[in-house]
């Protein structure tokens, strides 16, 4: 019996062993296979390269499957984007028009006509002359209510004046005089030059201006030049080079930008071009070998902006003045020179334009030439009168909103390098800046 029950149990322990065993496979199996279906179909369908790299995909979806692996997009691009170019997306027509517009103002105060003109007209800058500037104080004062005025726009203004030193001053009496650049060019130090450029930027900066219409880069070639003479460091090119060049560096290195003039050179005329037009007969090589040094040493510095002068080459354009002239800016200043920098205008108020031409013509033929800003200054009527030209000649045809965009572009970028802002305030300590223009111009004199 013992020995039966034995055996018994044994012969169905035996296949009941068999058949758990046997269970245990299939379920093993089964799991395995469940678990490689998800890699399998990704395998077959992509090579595997991505699999589980896309959670946005679903790997049932033969089109997503079936399509080349898809990497996921670099976030380099967004990190790359150009300010400049996002700011200038989001203007409009009139808003870019405005940019490339820098007037005049009347009296020492904010008139209504100016409010106007920057609500209406959006200008891009401002110009002070002598007859805007009243105490420092008041200057001060003048120069941030337009700031305010123009913070419903959407770019920073520029504010800027004629302040070279010499006769060419449009500081009040209360901030110490600095000499001609004649005076500063005799010392032949261009350590002088650049101490030159940083103590004129003080002094702007203390009434709230962000750019100053210097260094004066012509050469004074002709005697009895009756609008340079002293304006310039002297009568050659390698020294008006040196110093000039080293008067920008200190102007840009406080802060202030820097605008080299008068683009070819106004150092040979003998006519005012204030008055009416010069003319002046050399040729590409005669102006290459003296008029053109510093402004090529200039663009070779990067210089930020350039004033083109009214002043007829017919050697080289016998039609239009520089400040018109396709050839002079566009085909040598930009094009051999390899100038990208702003361009600006002389003011095209000067008897040399407003004798000569009508200012709707100039405006459509300096624009055409590659200029970027229209200087326009002691006429409201004269800045929407530009305005108004221009936008008419976009939507007519004239002239291609590519165009305008390539000029706002280099505005835009210009005030974005140097921070500009509405918000910056008049700055500056006077009494110190006072002692150090006083101490800077003994050293000039015991030269």
């Amino acid at each position: 019996m013992h020995n039966y029950r034995y055996n018994s149990n044994n012969k169905w322990r035996k296949p009941l062993h068999m058949l758990c065993l046997l269970l245990g496979i299939v379920l093993l199996l089964s799991a395995c296979g469940q678990a490689q279906k998800p890699s399998s179909a990704t395998d077959s369908n992509t090579g595997g390269s991505n699999a589980g790299s896309n959670p946005g995909q679903s790997s049932s979806s033969p089109e997503q499957n079936t399509a080349p692996p898809q990497e996921e997009v670099p976030e380099e691009p967004q990190e790359e984007v150009d300010p400049v170019q996002e700011q200038l997306s989001s203007l409009t027509l009139e808003e870019k028009i405005g940019q490339m517009i820098l007037a005049g103002v009347q009296g020492t105060t904010l008139d209504d006509q100016a409010k106007q003109m920057i609500t209406d007209q959006k200008v891009g800058g401002i110009i002070f002359y002598a007859n805007n500037v009243s105490t420092l104080e008041g200057t001060a004062k003048f120069v941030q209510s337009i700031k305010e005025a123009n913070q419903s726009n959407p770019v920073p203004i520029f504010m800027s004046v004629d302040q070279e030193g010499g006769k060419v001053s449009r500081m009040p009496e209360t901030v110490e005089s600095i000499p001609s650049s004649r005076k500063v060019g005799e010392t032949n130090d261009s350590a002088l030059a650049e101490t030159m450029g940083e103590l004129l930027a003080r002094q702007v900066q203390l009434a709230g201006f962000n750019v100053d219409f210097a260094p004066v880069l012509d050469v004074n070639s002709n005697p009895k030049n009756p609008v340079i003479g002293d304006r310039s460091f002297g009568s050659s090119a390698e020294l008006v080079s040196r110093m000039g060049i080293a008067e920008m560096k200190g102007l840009r290195s406080e802060g202030i930008i820097p605008v080299v003039k008068h683009f070819p050179g106004h150092g040979d005329t003998s006519v005012d071009s204030h008055l009416d037009l010069p003319v002046v007969n050399k040729t590409e090589k005669q102006l290459a070998e003296l008029e053109w040094i510093p402004f090529k040493a200039a663009v070779k510095e990067q210089v930020e902006a350039v004033m083109v002068a009214h002043i007829l080459f017919p050697k080289l354009d016998p039609d239009h003045p520089a400040s018109l002239s396709d050839v002079i800016i566009g085909e040598h200043l930009r094009g051999k020179f390899n100038y990208d920098g702003v361009v600006i205008t002389d003011d095209l108020s000067m008897g040399a334009i407003a004798k000569n031409f009508k200012l709707d013509e100039a405006a459509l033929a300096t624009v055409k030439a590659g200029s970027d800003i229209l200087l326009v200054a002691h006429s409201y009527e004269s800045a929407k009168t530009i305005f108004d030209t221009l936008i008419s000649a976009v939507k007519s045809g004239k002239i291609t909103e590519s165009r305008i965009d390539e000029s706002v572009y280099r505005i835009l970028a210009l005030k974005q390098q140097y921070k500009l802002s509405d918000d910056q305030k008049a700055s500056g300590d006077l009494k110190q800046l006072n002692a150090d223009i006083v101490d800077w111009r003994k050293q000039i004199d015991a030269r």
